[in-house]
């Protein structure tokens, strides 16, 4: 069964090339295409996609907006959002409206469709340099003084391996490096990040790379 797109874009030109690629790609189809983000929600609500390839910057309701309304509609549909504009203010808008996804468009194609595919089996995904600017300002944020610093959070319950993999999410480590690191298959190290979902009740890999540095695998 085909994992079902919905393209929004407000350029014909970005949306042509994305329905071109997805239809040679086994496995995914076009749905449709919205050339802003109101019509990327009716359209959601209409043709009931699996996941949402959805632009930042479209005229009228943005692509923030657009995916929060999405998200909070509670179907099954999950939203990758793509653009140009990798600045911290959109990652944190669109992680913050619910996005699955945030990759930029200068990724190759390739990488792009299997964030598709890896988002639609119910994971997140984040572009890997995004991911580490996201961690650099996580470590940057003023702490308290050395007196009154807190013990890390006690992190029980998980496995050794699922530790390494942990430490390595929280070092910006792409699922391909986990594996060339820790000498594992990619599948392997998928169903770690699976389990340490559940185990740590975290909804995406931010919240996995936030939960290893206030435990302290990551200083």
């Amino acid at each position: 069964m085909s994992v079902r797109v919905l393209l929004a874009d407000d350029q014909p030109l970005i949306r042509t090339a994305l329905r071109m690629v997805i239809a040679d790609a086994p496995g995914l189809e076009v749905a449709g295409e919205a050339g802003t983000g109101a019509e990327a929600v009716r359209l959601t609500r209409e043709l009931g996609p699996d996941v949402v390839v959805m632009d930042i910057r479209m005229p009228g309701m943005d692509g923030i907006e657009a995916t929060r309304r999405i998200t909070e509609a509670g179907g099954r549909a999950r939203v990758v959002v793509l653009t140009t504009f990798d600045d911290d203010e959109n990652v944190y808008g669109a992680l913050r409206a619910g996005a699955a996804g945030f990759l930029v468009k200068d990724m190759a194609l390739d990488d792009i469709l299997n964030a598709v595919r890896v988002v639609a089996a119910g994971d997140a995904l984040i572009a890997p340099g995004v991911t580490r600017r996201l961690i650099a300002a996580f470590a940057a944020r003023p702490g308290p003084s050395p007196n009154t610093r807190p013990e890390p959070r006690a992190l029980t319950g998980i496995t050794d391996r699922e530790r390494e993999v942990l430490t390595l999410i929280g070092r910006g480590r792409s699922n391909a490096e986990i594996a060339a690191e820790l000498f594992i298959s990619a599948a392997t190290v998928k169903a770690h990040v699976t389990r340490l979902l559940v185990k740590l009740a975290a909804r995406d890999r931010v919240q996995l790379v936030i939960v290893a540095y206030e435990t302290g695998l990551v200083p």
